[in-house]
């Protein structure tokens, strides 16, 4: 499955005719160590992406601060999110956030040996 995170929008929706895909299809074994990032869809402009999280965080001096803004929600599971100088947010199944670019940001916090499944699109 690795090969589709290479692939991009047009290879994708045209492969083998094939255009439904789930999102929660091939999650991986828990527990594990690692968070799951699979890009869905990818392009000049924007990159969607499903990340699959079972109790990782950000390092405590770590912070994300990207190029590009970042739309994110919650499919299932729960978050913290740490930003810069701000309250935390919690995010829960459902809840979204959009995060503009150069916005220092962290996740503080995932739930442990359950999946929190994230859909981040990148633009």
């Amino acid at each position: 499955m690795r090969y589709l995170e290479t692939l991009n929008l047009k290879q994708i929706l045209f492969m083998n005719h094939k255009m439904v895909e789930n999102i929660f299809a091939y999650l991986p074994s828990l527990p594990t160590d690692n968070e799951e990032f699979k890009t869905l869809l990818g392009s000049k402009k924007i990159k969607i992406e499903r990340i699959v999280s079972s109790g990782q965080s950000s390092p405590e001096d770590f912070w994300y601060e990207q190029e590009e803004n970042e739309w994110v929600i919650v499919l299932e599971g729960e978050a913290t999110l740490s930003f810069e100088n701000e309250n935390d947010v919690i995010l829960k199944k459902g809840d979204f956030i959009n995060i503009p670019s150069y916005k220092k940001h962290r996740v503080k916090s995932t739930i442990k040996n359950s999946y929190t499944i994230w859909l981040a699109i990148f633009y």
